[in-house]
């Protein structure tokens, strides 16, 4: 039975048409905000993933000489479909990008039990590109997370340097931000003027910049789930056959 999968939202909604340029709408659009949560939510999903996939696959492999290898191999596998749901729904639910999922793993009709469900783990190609994912998407949510939890806060709290500045002489005793200083009250503080508004222009750079840069490392995530997380291209299950729940 042919399975429909819902468009994604972006596809749905016909997009308006705006008079402000798109470089200034960037920072308050939504899918500007659900990229910086995606990108935020990415991390302790990658390192969760990549850990236990790693330790799992890294077991399995030792134990090969033994007959405990396969099995632990085959949970790892299992334990990557589940993490590659959870990457497919993330991809969907945050930057409207639809990946079908893969075609199910396939049990020969005779003998479905432990054996047979092992056994069609270790041959089913999805299961180990989903194993692959696991590993190469660790250090790409590595870099998008510390490149938006570094830049997004910078760069609003320059923007609004103005408007928090007070903070310094009413409560710290100093004038402004200090850029540096030599430990015996000497130093440059962030106080002038024109030292502000430098600082606010600053801030307006990052704030206008930082959803291209976001955007842009979230492509690498949907480039890994549609390459890894997806049906096959020639996937075609053999005659015959009982698929695995």
């Amino acid at each position: 039975m042919a399975t429909t999968y819902e468009t994604p939202r972006a596809a749905r909604e016909p997009r308006p048409r705006h008079r402000t340029p798109s470089v200034l709408r960037a920072p308050f659009e939504g899918r500007t905000w659900r990229a910086y949560l995606h990108a935020v939510t990415g991390l302790p999903v990658a390192v969760f993933s990549f850990g236990v996939g790693v330790t799992l696959f890294a077991a399995g492999a030792g134990l090969l000489v033994t007959l405990l290898g396969v099995p632990v191999l085959a949970l790892a596998l299992a334990f990557a479909r589940g993490t590659g749901h959870v990457e497919r729904g993330r991809a969907r639910h945050l930057l409207d990008h639809e990946v079908p999922p893969p075609e199910p793993v396939r049990a020969l009709r005779r003998g479905t039990g432990p054996a047979s469900w092992i056994g069609a783990l270790l041959r089913d190609g999805a299961s180990w590109r989903h194993l692959l994912h696991s590993l190469v998407h660790f250090p790409v949510a590595l870099c998008t997370f510390t490149v938006t939890a570094a830049l997004v806060p910078a760069g609003w709290s320059l923007l609004l340097y103005p408007a928090w500045r007070w903070v310094f002489p009413h409560y710290m005793d100093q004038p402004g931000l200090q850029v540096y200083g030599d430990g015996q009250g000497n130093g440059w503080f962030l106080d002038t003027p024109q030292e502000i508004a430098g600082v606010s222009a600053a801030g307006l750079a990052l704030v206008l910049l930082t959803p291209w840069l976001v955007r842009g490392l979230t492509g690498l995530d949907r480039g890994l789930a549609s390459a890894l997380l997806g049906p096959s291209r020639t996937a075609a299950g053999p005659a015959g056959s009982q698929q695995l729940p």
